[in-house]
């Protein structure tokens, strides 16, 4: 009786998780691996032939171009990541701190632009940034320059545009974690006479820690996989993998160099990523080693 309880208990969770693994296997696992098989194809056409090639890796790693793109968008990425977190964690830990009522509406305008479709806020942002924008305009009407700027078409608008779009994501990262962390740590702390930038460096930072670097990967793999941002924001002077990946398969219909230029940002990604977590975790536990 016991052994078949105990079956019970084990076959409902994977019955009430089996429609999510089927919708993943359908719809992202078998067309990854399509996709991925379309990379090993000779040709510059899903239908110029068959078979199995490196040719598109080896054209890929041997033009030099191809690897500045590739690590312009990491160090973009990289970029784009610090910035939000330098703005995320104080914005996230005074969220936290609220109380629920002021948290709750404060949390719906950080997630309101979250709602507005990308290319919406993409094309918001070309009229902000114009010639003849809000920016140049403020900047005329008060002095500081003589003649419109173009702010347009730039690394910098790009960063810009990139941050404001996924600073929710470190925002909510951070603040999920800081409202788990007990408020009386702080006030022992004080307690202590730890002035408040101590408390922060030895108290809550670490145990914030999953909660930032969740956030870090996050904006990071956005970052370096956007294609719509910096397509109309940076135009053809700033190159991203993400862009040059759509308008390889979109406008050349070359799908297996683009396949391949997709599976070595994804695999470089997650290489980054994974040595950036080892290295947290093996410090944080380093840490928490020497401390016992």
């Amino acid at each position: 009786m016991e052994e078949r309880f105990g079956k019970r208990r084990v076959m409902a969770p994977a019955l009430l998780l089996a429609p999510m693994v089927l919708l993943l296997v359908g719809c992202l696992m078998i067309p990854t691996l399509g996709l991925l098989r379309s990379s090993f194809l000779p040709g510059s056409h899903l239908l110029d032939g068959s078979g199995f090639s490196l040719e598109q890796y080896v054209r890929f790693f041997s033009d030099s171009y191809y690897s500045s793109v590739l690590l312009e968008t990491f160090v973009d990425g990289i970029l784009v990541s610090l910035i939000c977190l330098a703005i995320g964690i104080p914005t996230g830990y005074s969220l936290a701190r609220l109380p629920p009522l002021a948290r709750r509406w404060r949390t719906i305008i950080v997630i309101m632009p979250l709602t507005l479709s990308l290319v919406v806020i993409v094309f918001g942002w070309l009229i902000i940034l114009g010639r003849n924008g809000v920016v140049n305009s403020l900047f005329l009407n008060l002095g500081i320059i003589s003649s419109p700027k173009q702010l347009l078409f730039s690394r910098p608008a790009v960063l810009t545009v990139l941050v404001q779009q996924f600073l929710p994501f470190m925002i909510l990262s951070v603040m999920s974690v800081v409202t788990q962390i007990d408020p009386v740590l702080e006030q022992a702390a004080a307690n202590l006479r730890a002035n408040r930038f101590a408390t922060f460096r030895k108290v809550i930072l670490p145990l914030a820690l999953p909660g930032i670097l969740a956030g870090f990967n996050l904006v990071f793999v956005l970052s370096i996989s956007a294609f719509i941002t910096p397509r109309l924001i940076g135009g053809n002077r700033v190159a991203m993998l993400g862009s040059l990946i759509y308008e390889r398969m979109m406008a050349e219909l070359n799908w297996p160099s683009g396949a391949a230029m997709a599976f070595i940002l994804f695999v470089s990604g997650l290489g980054f990523t994974a040595t950036l977590n080892a290295m947290v975790a093996s410090r944080l536990f380093k840490g928490r080693r020497h401390a016992f």
